[in-house]
């Protein structure tokens, strides 16, 4: 890493999962091996194939915004909003109380990777059986995945950049990497970062049944996300939302800010493969974890732990544990690796943040999260996968991957704080 560079913190939390509505109760479940998927209640899955999904459960999106408000907003921006203030409250951060040039200098990079399909498949049908007519006036505000940001800026007056970048299930570890370049290079003092999905509904669940992604294992539930498991046979939808905090460090240190980890490395890199195949040597995987390491300018041996993006699909999880291999020789045998969407699902456009977080998280408790629901050894994974149960073990150095439909590929690399 070039020393020259500003160097960037995380200093805010929030996450809104199928296994918890707040970062604490997020870490206690998966500290408890807890599943969160179940039959689906948000539709009549009596035509589909995949009957269950990681819903959010308990959230009212009126404990946390206006009802005329939330009326206006997709599920998935209901989220992102619904999230924020716990993530200012983490950080310690009122915005009633920031100066008109800290609000210049506050960023917002939040988004989703399918955006607001709940919105599109209602007002689809509406111009199909009465008319263009009675289309809502808020239905484009309402599916484009930008809006997230928009919103949270708006209601809080951030003028920072604005925007999100949408890489499928890349898309929040895409914020969370511009956000990390943006503050690193001075046009920013703090960043808002991360995503929020909300793709439960009977076209988003049709839509990756179609594509062949989705477990079916509809007799079991909650251990059918079963990552490296020679059983697996797909992934189990989630929705929620994540947002990290970033802020410059000499920033944090003069409001005495709470320092969960440090950022000091990025990686990027396509498959040029398959629109939904990875690379099956893992090639773009490790390019990605390659990079992030170079730019922080350390070796692949100093890592404790890499939260992988673990899908529990055939070839993901074989083409990622390649990389791995690949990368760390040996070593490969020796860290930790685990998928936390064992427990939660894959929040798809959210899950790179909420991962994120489950991966400071085990730096800063020096425990490792678990895979769940392992039952059949695959020969093709064959590393630590922490599987079943949660492991001590002082995390330094900890990766977190996240990759999407298109071949895109996101490494986030963190070191414990110190001053």
């Amino acid at each position: 890493m070039d020393n020259s560079k500003r160097r960037v913190v995380i200093t805010g939390l929030s996450a809104l999962t199928p296994i918890g509505l707040s970062v604490t109760e997020f870490w206690n479940s998966m500290m408890e091996s807890k599943s969160g998927a179940a039959p689906i209640t948000k539709f009549d899955t009596s035509k589909s194939e995949t009957k269950f999904a990681c819903e959010l459960k308990g959230f009212d999106v009126n404990n946390y915004l206006d009802r005329k408000a939330a009326r206006r907003l997709d599920p998935f921006c209901q989220y992102a909003m619904a999230a924020t203030p716990a993530l200012l409250q983490d950080a310690g951060i009122d915005p009633e109380k920031l100066t008109i040039e800290e609000k210049e200098n506050f960023g917002v990079i939040v988004g989703s990777g399918i955006g607001g399909i709940q919105t599109f498949d209602i007002q689809s049908v509406i111009n199909h059986t009465q008319g263009p007519n009675r289309v809502s006036p808020f239905f484009i505000p309402m599916l484009i995945p930008d809006l997230a940001a928009g919103q949270i800026s708006i209601n809080y007056g951030f003028k920072g950049p604005n925007y999100c970048t949408v890489s499928a299930c890349a898309t929040s570890n895409n914020n969370l990497i511009d956000s990390f370049l943006l503050i690193q290079n001075g046009m920013a003092e703090i960043m808002i970062a991360g995503g929020a999905e909300a793709a439960i509904c009977e076209l988003g669940i049709a839509g990756f049944n179609a594509s062949r992604a989705l477990s079916t294992r509809n007799d079991s539930p909650e251990t059918a996300s079963r990552p490296f498991d020679a059983t697996r046979d797909g992934f189990v939808m989630g929705e929620g939302a994540g947002l990290l905090l970033l802020e410059e460090l000499s920033h944090a240190l003069k409001r005495n800010a709470r320092i969960y980890a440090e950022v000091i490395g990025v990686g990027l890199s396509a498959d040029a493969n398959h629109i939904t195949a990875p690379d099956p040597e893992g090639y773009g995987a490790l390019l990605a974890m390659k990079r992030a390491l170079k730019y922080a300018n350390v070796e692949a041996d100093v890592l404790d732990y890499i939260n992988m993006h673990g899908t529990a699909t055939p070839a993901g999880d074989i083409a990622e544990s390649k990389a791995i291999k690949t990368l760390l020789g040996e070593k490969a045998y020796t860290i930790n690796t685990s998928s936390t969407k064992s427990m939660t699902g894959h929040l798809l456009g959210a899950a790179g943040a909420v991962e994120a977080i489950a991966t400071i998280l085990a730096m800063v408790n020096s425990k490792i999260p678990p895979t769940i629901n392992f039952e059949t050894p695959d020969p093709d994974c064959d590393l630590n996968y922490t599987f079943n149960k949660p492991q001590e073990r002082e995390v330094n150095f900890a990766m977190s991957n996240a990759f999407g439909f298109g071949g895109h590929n996101t490494s986030v690399l963190f070191k414990k704080y110190e001053q």
